[in-house]
């Protein structure tokens, strides 16, 4: 049922239950209204009559003859006019006019009009307490009046109220559905619009022209807001998709050969059970170092989807120096021969995603223990974070220091690719490409420079510190894509 029906079905019901309403209102006024006119008028007869009422009962206590209180029972009712009297005395009741019959009961005392009930009508009463200065002359003078006129008006009243209320119905009605069928245009409007909106299928937009209408305004505002994060999840989902598409094709890619070499030395034990032990044990050791790439890669293509998938509401206030301490622990307790100086480091704040600085901190770490062994084969490593940058942008330093044999300047922006492993790597050649990433996701910058103090390398990451801002999230991040592809260009 369109909504225009359903106001006009409302108002239809709404307008006659008003008018019946109304009407009783005004029923109750009228009859206030022709009670306290007739009331007035009874008061006005009582006064004119209570001195007649006082001398045919100071009449009838004298014993006086009975032409004289004739004559004054005439002057009363002569008096009285159009309503109806009765005297109530010591010496009897007299009665005359219009007046419930005498079975009908009377109240006590009716000081103010008040109605009673004779079964074929009602009747307004007043009565008023005569008093004379000799005794025999106390009576009771009551004065009726019909109420037949007001009950006509009354009755005329509520069949106007009646009809009125009939013909209410269907022009109410008529009126509400043409009224609201033209207030219901703009939002008639913004539904053909919005019905030709396909998501899907098109990159139009809703683009709402201010009605004046403020519902129809909200809801076209809440429509923009609906599409508009429609297209954000859609795009999260496809950003999804393509991530997982690529972890597929490059561990794929990338596990393909360890393997096939895993198959071979699991042939070569399958084939050759009486294989000497040497050989055995060499073939084993392939084994184990195959399967420890495998999960190396995976490891890493985890944190690279990871990373290309992470939003602003996962970033947060992070301690640098407690992460330093935590992968430093780590490193230590994995590798016990290397040694790792740390010295006292200052609280250095950012807000950012702290598994993604854990993540710089430790893979920084694990390139250091490969491949910053000095002459004695043990790996020498320093790490360091200190304030940087000037003005109004201040940086946190992060540098990781080894007693390697460096890296060539012309070399230095290819150690961050994916994949690009040195020689006799055990890695996946995926670690530094992770540092890169995430100094890129957290808007830093990441240098390789020599050491200062002699031979090796240093790694220099500065992160902005920007208190309680989440830095703007670089947009197309494809970190993992680029990997995939990357594989299987190669």
């Amino acid at each position: 049922m369109k909504l225009a029906t359903r106001i006009a079905i409302a108002v239809a019901v709404t307008v006659p239950v008003l008018v019946l309403a109304a009407g009783w209102l005004l029923l109750q006024l009228v009859a206030r209204d022709l009670h306290t006119e007739q009331d007035a008028h009874l008061r006005d007869r009582a006064a004119l009559v209570a001195g007649d009422a006082r001398r045919l009962l100071r009449a009838a206590a004298a014993d006086r003859p009975a032409a004289v209180e004739q004559a004054r029972e005439r002057q009363l009712y002569a008096t009285a006019l159009d309503v109806g009297i009765r005297l109530t005395g010591p010496q009897g009741t007299v009665s005359g006019g219009p007046q419930p019959g005498s079975a009908v009961p009377l109240p006590d005392s009716a000081a103010r009009p008040v109605t009673v009930e004779d079964g074929k009508g009602s009747w307004r009463v007043l009565s008023v307490r005569i008093q004379g200065s000799r005794p025999g002359v106390d009576g009771t003078l009551w004065l009726f009046s019909p109420d037949t006129a007001g009950e006509h008006q009354l009755a005329l009243v509520r069949r106007r109220v009646a009809t009125v209320a009939v013909l209410a119905a269907p022009v109410s009605g008529l009126l509400g559905l043409g009224v609201a069928s033209r207030a219901g245009l703009p939002l008639r409007r913004l539904q053909q619009r919005t019905s030709g909106l396909d998501p899907s299928a098109d990159a139009a937009r809703l683009e709402h022209v201010p009605t004046g209408v403020t519902e129809v305004d909200d809801l076209a505002m809440t429509l923009g807001t609906v599409l508009a994060r429609y297209d954000e999840q859609a795009a999260r989902t496809a950003t999804a998709l393509a991530t997982a598409r690529s972890f597929a094709a490059a561990a794929a890619h990338e596990l393909r050969t360890p393997l096939m070499s895993m198959r071979t030395n699991l042939d070569v034990l399958t084939e050759h059970p009486g294989l000497d032990a040497t050989d055995r044990t060499e073939v084993l050791k392939d084994l184990h170092s195959e399967h420890a790439r495998m999960l190396g890669l995976l490891q890493m293509l985890r944190e690279l989807g990871r990373g290309d998938l992470v939003e602003a509401d996962a970033f947060g206030p992070v301690d640098l120096a407690e992460v330093i301490d935590a992968s430093v622990a780590d490193a230590r307790r994995r590798h016990p021969e290397a040694a790792i100086h740390v010295p006292a480091l200052p609280r250095l704040s950012v807000y950012g995603w702290e598994p993604g600085l854990r993540t710089i901190v430790d893979n920084l770490l694990a390139n250091g223990l490969v491949h910053g062994r000095d002459g004695d084969g043990r790996a020498r490593i320093e790490v360091g974070l200190r304030p940087g940058g000037h003005g109004t942008e201040p940086v946190a330093v992060l540098t990781v220091d080894d007693r390697g044999p460096g890296v060539p300047p012309c070399q230095r922006d290819a150690v961050f690719q994916r994949f690009r492993r040195g020689p006799d790597s055990p890695g996946s050649g995926l670690g530094l490409t992770l540092v890169a990433q995430q100094t890129a996701l957290h808007r830093g910058s990441v240098q390789v420079r020599d050491r200062p103090s002699g031979d090796g390398a240093r790694f220099e990451v500065r992160l902005p510190v920007r208190g309680e801002t989440v830095p703007p999230l670089p947009a197309g991040r494809d970190w993992l894509i680029g990997t995939a592809r990357h594989s299987q260009d190669s």
